[in-house]
């Protein structure tokens, strides 16, 4: 009961999380419809609109609201372990990602179904690295807020990855001509979010290398996900870390 009330909590606390959706839907939709793309092309609009803008905005505040407010002395003083409030808080992120690329899927099948247009080539694969990125994104967004006051964990998030999408494209081009791109490389690819091996997962790259399922990986697919997860993990023991370290106060700000 207790793990239903608060992911319940996560859905509602926030009048605009259904407008959230709904708005995600139609772009889904309006994307498909307007532009009739194949499988690939949607599958890269989702990845991004779902993967990293979707938990930006279901995140945003997710602590840092409570915190500002003081309601978080109330929350923090109940009899149970304080990582269950960011666990099942999460999880109830994680559940609406699900639902919501679940319903995008229906919609653009049924889109297909009717006009005969189009590419559902490969859906699957983008649908699920996307949520393993959502997950990703919104673990991180909601460490982040426990140390970030109010709705700006999400706003710090979205300008340090573009910040750094592009510091780091000029970094790697610079440093590539030096021959010295190992070490920042492997920093992008394994301890930041996963945007380019589960951006290779979806698209089947990892093929040509290892057993196969068609022209899917299977070590290959199987170890993007692994790594998708283990990289949640971490993101979430900080983030529980965090929340039992700090000092709350009920004053409001």
């Amino acid at each position: 009961m207790r793990a239903y009330e608060l992911m319940k909590e996560t859905c509602c606390r926030r009048g605009y999380i259904w407008i959230v959706h709904i708005i995600w839907l139609v772009l889904y939709g309006s994307f498909w419809w307007l532009f009739l793309p194949s499988g690939a092309e949607f599958g890269k609009f989702i990845f991004i609109w779902g993967g990293f803008f979707l938990p930006l905005a279901l995140s945003a505040g997710i602590f840092g609201d409570d915190i500002a407010s003081g309601r978080i002395c109330v929350l923090v003083t109940k009899p149970f372990w304080i990582g269950e409030l960011y666990i099942y808080r999460l999880l109830g992120l994680s559940l609406q990602g699900a639902v919501n690329l679940i319903l995008a899927g229906c919609i653009v099948f049924v889109l297909h179904f009717f006009m005969r247009k189009g590419s559902t080539e490969d859906l699957g694969f983008w649908l699920l690295a996307t949520w393993l990125l959502f997950n990703t994104c919104a673990a991180l967004s909601t460490s982040l807020s426990i140390v970030i006051g109010r709705a700006y964990n999400s706003l710090l998030l979205f300008a340090v990855v573009v910040t750094g999408y592009f510091v780091v494209s000029l970094l790697m081009v610079s440093m590539r001509q030096q021959g010295g791109t190992g070490v920042l490389a492997g920093f992008i690819k394994y301890c930041w979010p996963p945007f380019e091996l589960l951006y290779k997962f979806a698209c089947g790259e990892y093929g040509k290398y290892s057993l196969t399922v068609g022209r899917f990986s299977v070590t290959k697919s199987v170890a993007c996900v692994v790594h998708s997860l283990i990289l949640t993990v971490v993101y979430c023991v900080v983030g529980i870390t965090l929340l039992s370290r700090q000092q709350f106060s009920r004053v409001r700000d």
